[in-house]
């Protein structure tokens, strides 16, 4: 079945910097952001929470710096996003406070969606954001990261996000409407590819070399993204950008390409918890906790009554009932030595036991499994 954009629960939409910039003028593309920004407030009025990926930064910055070359060193794009990223920022930030929706900026680099504590902070960071009603802004934090360890193209960026909050939906806008079998620049008999079920290596062929220009991206790195994303469980779309409204035509029917999450992509996560992490303590929950946990809620430190083993935020422990049996594994929020302390309170007395306020849960769960 080819999803439909307004029935994703949580969507997250990347807009490269041929869409954001005015290449001539290098400066936003006010008209074209207030379209989107009104199409985003449609889709959340519709129940959908919305993280927005968006480059624009070193395009923005290029002409005020003098940087006209076309490949530029590391340490000219990094100053040129340290520039440009304040005024990328706030022309998100107008665009979308004409539709009363509060903006709030984000820059991650690869260590942040590879390393397990920072991962699960920028999570934490998200929903709480997603919570508060705001419309997260993510670009990558190209003024700190170095060509090592920087995702280089926004496409990658945007799957890891998608795939950190569990999104439904991942929405590629591009200046094309889909994967084709061949380049439609040079081959005019290729054909379009309206759905894509699996990766398979003849789909990842039609990749292509990336095009000319500024951008950083290509067919190649939104094949890289939808691997990530259909494998975590999330549909994907490449779809035309350039129009005015692109998701409100997107959820009309535009031609576009749909990749559709691997039929184990939602539980690769949890057998990955389950399967390859060993846990490093335990968590021995009451008789209350264990039923609750059996109706898929998270773990709260008011259920627990004993904590075992030595381990840091994030790391996995296993979680056991109040005869010891051993109910399931997940990460913990807290490290041993807080969660000692909380065990056995509400979430509402965390703040004045250690003198900062955390998350509510113990274990989320989205980070629990149940044998």
């Amino acid at each position: 079945m080819i999803p439909r954009l307004g029935a994703a629960r949580r969507l997250v939409i990347k807009l490269g910097s041929a869409l954001v910039v005015d290449a001539d003028e290098a400066v936003p593309r006010r008209d074209w952001l207030d379209g989107v920004a009104a199409d985003i407030a449609a889709l959340r009025a519709g129940g959908t929470e919305i993280i927005v990926v968006s480059s624009g930064a070193i395009a923005l910055a290029r002409r005020r710096l003098g940087l006209t070359q076309k490949r530029l060193r590391l340490e000219e794009k990094q100053a040129a996003a340290a520039v440009g990223q304040i005024r990328l920022a706030q022309a998100w930030a107008e665009a979308l406070s004409a539709h009363a929706m509060t903006a709030a900026q984000l820059l991650l680099t690869f260590g942040d969606t590879e390393d397990r504590r920072r991962y699960l902070n920028a999570r934490a960071t998200l929903t709480t954001l997603l919570g508060f009603g705001c419309v997260p802004v993510i670009n990558e934090n190209d003024s700190v990261a170095t060509a090592e360890i920087r995702f280089g193209d926004n496409d990658r960026l945007a799957a890891r996000v998608a795939e950190m909050v569990q999104a439904d939906q991942l929405v590629l806008l591009s200046d094309i409407d889909g994967l084709y079998t061949a380049d439609p620049r040079r081959d005019p008999a290729a054909e379009h590819l309206p759905v894509v079920a699996a990766l398979t290596p003849a789909i990842e062929a039609m990749g292509g070399e990336p095009p000319p220009g500024y951008s950083s991206g290509g067919m190649r790195t939104k094949l890289a993204a939808a691997r990530i994303a259909t494998g975590a469980g999330c549909a994907m779309a490449i779809a035309l950008g350039h129009t005015v409204h692109p998701l409100r035509a997107l959820a009309q029917g535009a031609r576009c390409t749909w990749f559709l999450p691997a039929p184990e992509g939602r539980s690769a996560r949890k057998r990955w918890i389950l399967g390859t992490l060993a846990p490093l303590g335990a968590l021995l929950v009451d008789a209350g906790a264990a039923r609750a946990l059996a109706g898929g809620s998270s773990l709260l430190p008011a259920g627990v009554r004993a904590v075992e083993g030595n381990f840091e935020r994030g790391d996995a422990v296993e979680v056991r009932g109040p005869d010891d049996a051993l109910l399931g594994r997940g990460l913990s929020a807290y490290g041993s030595g807080d969660a000692a302390r909380i065990i056995g309170h509400r979430s509402e007395a965390i703040e004045a036991i250690l003198g900062w306020r955390g998350r509510d849960e113990l274990v989320h769960r989205d980070d629990l499994v149940l044998l």
